[in-house]
């Protein structure tokens, strides 16, 4: 099975609120950068990864959770991460139902996560 097709299977078999926050949280993902590529990580996450992991997405009992890898370098001028994981390293967003997130907030988070993976890469060259 394709990644996209068991993302689609873990929304599906979210039949609470969680289940349409995860596919707009991923609507908006996708949108943010067309060459993002959707991967099934971990014993069945959902990542997007562009030459390199850029976020994961789960869904928990009582949130869904976005968590960029490398979350602690990105700006966040809205202040999007609610969350700060352990480490210096990843920043999440925990969204909980009735919770509202601004899309081109997050577009713009992804956008400079990817652009982080893009430098870092060119960086080793």
């Amino acid at each position: 099975m394709e990644p996209s097709e068991q993302i689609d299977g873990l929304i599906a078999g979210l039949d609470d609120w969680r289940g349409p926050t995860l596919a707009r949280l991923r609507r908006i993902i996708l949108e943010a950068d067309p060459e993002i590529v959707e991967e099934w990580k971990w014993m069945g996450s959902p990542t997007w990864s562009r030459d390199g992991v850029v976020l994961i997405g789960n869904a928990f009992k009582s949130k869904v959770q976005l968590v960029f890898l490398d979350g602690a370098s990105l700006p966040d001028p809205d202040g999007l991460f609610n969350t700060e994981l352990k480490g210096t390293k990843r920043r999440g967003i925990d969204s909980f139902e009735g919770d509202s997130i601004d899309e081109d907030s997050l577009k713009a988070l992804v956008r400079a996560g990817v652009a982080l993976r893009l430098n870092r890469k060119a960086a080793k060259k």
